[in-house]
């Protein structure tokens, strides 16, 4: 069986070279071969995210120029916005899934303003790790969306989880699980996911 590859994305607000990217890269790196990239504003030094089609340029620059063997299954990853740009990039090119680490199906965090149309044109498989305290995905509106999803997609919630998929302390204590035990079931689930839409 060969290697995955992995292309991650960070979010909106923080490089590839945060402490939370690279532990994930890691992590990831257990399972796969994995890559990151920052997006033409980080590089830059600029705060403020480009307009969509840039990023979506950016992603698939990325991916173009990663050094992927042939035959390789390529998945796509992302940390919230990194995750759905994949998600676009995913409809004009070739990737055999996505992992999206925190969704961020609400805009600015408003339930009425929902960023699913993307999710609802994708055909390519996907799974979605959200905190269940995460604000910018309410679990109730994830699944109403992913019940009108064409593409194969799965859910791995985070029990008190945020939009970075940290647990609370207290609920850690109240469980008596640490955040290590957490993330080795994310990298579990992950895992799982990949082994049965690639083969790997």
């Amino acid at each position: 069986m060969s290697t995955p590859f992995f292309l991650f994305a960070s979010g909106a607000g923080a490089p590839s070279s945060h402490p939370w990217m690279q532990s994930w890269k890691t992590r990831l790196a257990n399972i796969g071969r994995v890559a990151v990239f920052d997006y033409y504003y980080m590089r830059e030094n600029r705060k403020r995210p480009d307009p969509l089609p840039q990023l979506i340029a950016a992603h698939r620059a990325a991916l173009a120029a990663a050094r992927r063997p042939s035959g390789v299954a390529t998945i796509l990853i992302g940390k919230s916005m990194g995750g759905r740009i994949g998600c676009h990039v995913a409809l004009q090119e070739k990737v055999d899934a996505i992992v999206c680490l925190g969704y961020p199906l609400c805009a600015a965090g408003d339930r009425t303003k929902l960023r699913d149309e993307v999710l609802r044109a994708l055909r390519t498989p996907i799974l979605f790790v959200q905190g269940t305290r995460d604000l910018l995905c309410p679990l109730d509106l994830l699944e109403s969306v992913r019940a009108k999803m064409k593409a194969p997609n799965f859910l791995h919630a985070v029990e008190g989880g945020d939009h970075s998929l940290v647990v609370a302390k207290r609920h850690l204590q109240a469980t008596g699980e640490t955040q290590e035990n957490v993330d080795h079931r994310i990298l579990e689930a992950i895992s799982e996911f990949v082994d049965r839409f690639t083969g790997c």
